[in-house]
């Protein structure tokens, strides 16, 4: 046991990732370690890496830096995705004493052990078709919601995507042991739970790619509902293809499923989608779009989009510019297509220049601002349940509403992690919708 070690964790990347870092730091403390903040001094830093983002070399050796900066002897560790992908150009990287891979990550104790001995560092990162399914991943410590890890891997295999490399085929536990892995988070005590994953529409496969009997998404949240202590859930990021009438309209007359989807579109464009490899075109992702607003008209719709993909012509961009400037969508995710080692569209001959992309990338980010000012005014005037923040910034605190809606109001430390309804006034400069407490409402 290691009483007297202390591990600092860090996580790049998305709420899969804090779900896991959660789950990595709770294996430790169970083995004695304790547990302090990264900018504290530490005998292990732990760091959760990212495949998605451009810059994921560049991201992990600026915090192996400030690692080392704060404990120049500490050992410094290294896992995620990009841990998987690339693990010898990691360990490569000074200061780094062991890189783990996405099955090692989870016995991260038994590794620990040998890296007193070791000159070298430590590299094990074992073949992505051999994983298994980690099933107690959950984040904690933040007191209002927790990011719960229902499904992991991917079978899609777009072609700008390295995911499928780095996590896997697509997997997750049956639904008797989800539930109670959200029966351990609903013993925390925290109101939200966002269900995360990488392709959690796709939920119900076993780690050996066989089908569950009678085990989906649809199937999956029925049984969540049911959970007391859980006042709000939340389906994180999923495909349009995947997302059907039955789980639209589950979601339209649950008393916990909160009225916000975030639903990948990447293009506009036909031609772009199949280039992609996408498993729908524009039509069917605008008849989603349309069946929630028409179920729910004051749900909020978030969606991903890729601007720069090999051959998007400027013609292709404004298709997809004018094809989301019409739906009645709430902001945007917009991501710069980098090229990624290994997948389809790296081979692709028809790049479009950085600039380029970048000017591209500007257009869409101000049409999310638009988009979500629209969406916002919509609400002003009316009342909805928020669920309140710790942090206290400057004398204000922070809460989101069920439709994904961010409020602001003078901090009262009695509201925190409490849901309360409040007027919704006015769009304030900073991008939040100011409140005011409020005891008699109707929701909008």
């Amino acid at each position: 046991m290691y009483y007297n070690r202390k591990i600092a964790l860090h996580t790049l990347g998305c709420k899969l990732n804090f779900s896991e870092t959660s789950a990595i730091g709770r294996i430790l403390m169970e083995q004695g370690f304790q547990k302090v903040d990264f900018s504290d001094r530490a005998d292990y830093y732990i760091i959760n890496t990212c495949s998605v983002t451009e810059n994921a070399d560049k991201e992990t050796k600026q915090v192996v830096k400030t690692a080392l900066r704060t404990n120049p002897a500490a050992k410094v560790i290294v896992v995620g995705c990009y841990a998987q992908l690339k693990p010898e150009a990691i360990s490569s990287i000074k200061g780094v004493s062991m890189v783990l891979g996405a099955n090692e990550k989870f016995k991260i104790h038994e590794y620990i052990e040998q890296l007193e001995e070791q000159e070298k560092p430590l590299v094990v990162s074992g073949n992505i078709d051999d994983v298994s399914f980690y099933a107690d991943a959950y984040s904690h410590g933040e007191r209002t919601r927790s990011f719960l890890k229902v499904q992991d891997g991917c079978d899609y295999f777009c072609s700008f995507c390295t995911i499928p490399l780095a996590r896997g085929k697509s997997r997750s536990n049956s639904i008797a042991r989800t539930v109670e892995v959200a029966n351990k988070v609903a013993a925390t005590g925290v109101k939200e739970v966002v269900l995360t994953g990488v392709n959690i529409g796709d939920y119900g496969k076993t780690a050996d790619g066989n089908n569950r009997t009678n085990e989906n998404l649809f199937s999956l949240i029925r049984e969540l509902e049911k959970i007391s202590n859980i006042e709000r859930w939340r389906i994180s990021s999923i495909e349009p293809n995947l997302l059907t009438d039955e789980i639209i309209e589950f979601v339209a007359h649950s008393y916990k499923f909160v009225p916000h989807f975030h639903i990948p579109l990447q293009s506009g464009s036909d031609k772009i989608l199949k280039l992609m490899r996408r498993k729908y075109l524009s039509k069917l992702y605008r008849e989603r779009v349309e069946k929630i607003k028409a179920t729910m008209p004051h749900a909020c719709i978030g969606v991903d989009v890729i601007v720069g993909f090999p051959g998007e012509t400027k013609e292709q961009f404004l298709e997809t510019y004018n094809f989301i400037n019409e739906l009645d969508i709430a902001y945007l995710h917009v991501f710069t297509y980098s090229e990624r080692a290994n997948t389809r569209a790296v081979k692709m001959k028809e790049t479009v220049p950085l600039a380029e992309r970048k000017e591209r990338n500007k257009m869409l980010r101000i049409l999310s601002e638009k988009k979500k000012r629209k969406f916002y005014s919509e609400h002003v005037n009316t009342t909805r349940h928020v669920l309140f923040e710790a942090e206290n910034d400057n004398g204000m605190m922070y809460g989101f509403t069920d439709n994904y809606i961010k409020v602001a109001i003078p901090y009262n430390e009695t509201l925190v992690n409490t849901l309360q309804p409040v007027a919704l006034t006015e769009i304030s400069d900073f991008g939040y919708m100011k409140g005011t407490m409020h005891m008699e409402f109707s929701m909008a």
